[in-house]
Order: C-alpha cells, then sequence, then structure tokens
C-alpha cells in the first residue's frame, strides 16, 4: 500500500539525560495526547536504546526511532513507522551536529543545560511543526547566531568586530 507523501515527517525530538530524564522534549504529534504518554514513551525509549552506543534505529510503539548518544546526553528524532529512516538519520545529524558546534564539542549534559536557549533555536530552526527546515548544522548554526564574546577573536567576522 502506497501512502501519501507528507511533509510532516517528524513527529518528535527529544533530548535525554543519562538517566532518562528529559532535557529538551518537542512533540508535533497527537499522537502522544498528554505528558503522562510522553513521559511513558521517552522512559520506554530510553530503556530500549541506554545499552547501545552510537547511532542506531528501533521501532517503539508504532514510531521509528533514530537515535545517537555523547558521554551522557541522548538524541532522539522520532518519526511514524513508515518514514523515510534517510530523512530522520539526516534531522538527527544536523541537530547534534548543530549542538556540538555551538558547545564547541563539549556535548555533555552540564553544558547543554548551560547553553539550553540555544539548543532550543537550534531545535525549533531545525523543525517547525513537524516539517524538516534545515539539514545543514552549518547553515543552521549561522541563523542561530552565536554570542560573539564566545568566539575566539580570530573567528570573528569583520562585521562581528565592528559591532564589538
Amino acid at each position: 500500500m502506497l501512502l501519501e507523501p507528507s511533509l510532516y515527517s517528524i513527529k518528535s525530538i527529544l533530548i535525554l539525560d543519562s538517566d532518562g530524564k528529559r532535557i529538551i522534549a518537542k512533540y508535533y504529534d497527537s499522537s502522544f495526547s498528554g505528558p503522562k504518554e510522553q513521559l511513558d514513551f521517552e522512559s520506554k525509549l530510553f530503556k530500549k536504546t541506554s545499552k547501545s552506543v552510537g547511532a542506531e534505529i528501533t521501532l517503539l510503539d508504532g514510531a521509528t526511532c533514530v537515535y545517537r548518544s555523547s558521554s551522557d546526553v541522548y538524541f532522539y528524532v522520532i518519526g511514524d513507522a513508515a518514514e523515510n529512516e534517510l530523512l530522520l538519520v539526516s534531522a538527527l545529524n544536523c541537530l547534534y551536529d548543530s549542538v556540538a558546534q555551538i558547545l564547541k564539542r563539549c556535548v555533555e549534559k552540564k553544558t547543554v543545560l548551560d547553553n539550553l536557549d540555544l539548543i532550543f533555536l537550534v531545535v525549533d530552526e531545525l523543525c517547525n511543526d513537524g516539517i524538516l527546515m534545515e539539514c545543514d548544522p552549518t547553515a543552521l548554526v549561522s541563523r542561530i547566531g552565536t554570542r560573539t564574546e564566545d568566539i575566539p577573536l580570530g573567528e570573528q567576522t569583520v562585521a562581528q568586530l565592528i559591532l564589538w
């Protein structure tokens, strides 16, 4: 059976800590009707995925879940069971690489929590209401704009130096 193509490909984006607790959760689909169902899904997902290392894919409750871990932080992109896995992996890689660029490759729970405002911007720029908006982490990070005081002087553009 051939399904109608849809732009709405992402059901949710999650970032969990090493205990399976929510750091960031954005749900774009009504299949998780309330906070209790969302937390139950997150708990089941973490139990199923926490033992593996690296980027993986799994099916859970009729959803395709792609995930990646970094020290004590787990990144998840969830789509429908019939969704193209390559699209979900592309979204996951863009999310992870963008966060890594913003955090200067120090993707740990403490630095994620310290920069939560920027991480929320990454998630919002990546996906709008379930529609994947960007796959290029460099373009995504440039749209967010990091604080110029955080950028070393040698890496700032001329415009940033003039405004400084």
